[in-house]
């Protein structure tokens, strides 16, 4: 990815803020013809700067209201086969791999305490893990945001 410079900051910055705003209200708020926004959005999307859709949707509206967080042990040389598999369960809606105690941290989205533990079974039975601890999330006290960053 190549360094933003101050108008690409510019334009995510009123993006975090408005991520529905239009090419044309963007262009507008920054001073910027349409077609250099345009251009521009282009340009920080072909460079993967944006991330999926989907990221901004709550599993609650899905009928998925519970989500934990599942710090799987596996053994080491399973690890690709182990990320196949728990990929293949659809209440996985993210994995981090971890340095330290934890190998792999899973954050699944449940529709209770009940499919939680299943979930949690379907883990534990994949060749290579080893145990897991499960933490209900109790409620997001800061939500993932970039704005900061941006004008940092």
């Amino acid at each position: 990815m190549r360094e933003l410079d101050r108008i690409d900051r510019d334009l995510l910055a009123a993006l975090a803020d408005d991520h529905r705003a239009t090419v044309v209200a963007l262009a507008d708020r920054l001073g910027l013809s349409r077609n250099t926004v345009q251009a521009r959005l282009a340009r920080l999307e072909a460079s993967g700067a944006f991330l999926p859709f989907d990221r901004s949707i709550d599993p609650g509206a899905l009928g998925f209201p519970l989500e934990a967080f599942v710090s799987v042990h596996l053994q080491q040389k399973q690890l690709g086969s182990v990320i196949e598999r728990i990929a293949e369960i659809p209440e996985v809606v993210q994995a981090h791999g971890l340095s330290g105690a934890v190998d792999l941290l899973v954050r699944v989205a449940c529709r209770d305490v009940h499919d939680l533990f299943r979930i949690d079974g379907e883990i534990l039975a994949i060749e290579g893990v080893e145990r897991t601890e499960t933490s209900l999330a109790m409620g997001e006290l800061i939500p993932y945001r970039l704005r900061p960053l941006l004008v940092r």
